[in-house]
């Protein structure tokens, strides 16, 4: 999640105590001065609605704010496969880590 308000506003909320300050220092999409590195933000076409929303905004974001970003989709995974294809050479992940490095 690259914003917490959402997280505040749903029934999260009644086990998950954020406050203001929190929201704030911890919703990494307000803070895309602090970003120096090129990014690679992916989701899967089975994560929820919520997280690829907020995956394509977040890359968006970054590519407004002149931030190297690229958004990868992973077709079929959902939140928790799509990490797995970082172990993977040719998977959508290590193939994107390894282009970092130009390897």
């Amino acid at each position: 999640m690259f914003d917490l308000k959402p997280v505040r506003l749903s029934a999260r909320s009644n086990y998950v105590k954020f406050t203001d300050e929190m929201e704030q220092a911890l919703s990494s999409q307000r803070h895309l001065d602090m970003l120096n590195t090129p990014l690679v933000v992916a989701h899967g076409t089975l994560e929820t609605p919520e997280f690829q929303r907020q995956s394509r905004d977040f890359a968006a974001a970054l590519n407004a704010a002149g931030k190297p970003a690229r958004l990868l989709v992973g077709e079929g995974y959902n939140h928790f496969e799509i990490i797995e294809t970082l172990a993977n050479p040719y998977g959508l992940l290590g193939r994107a880590a390894l282009e970092q490095m130009k390897l």
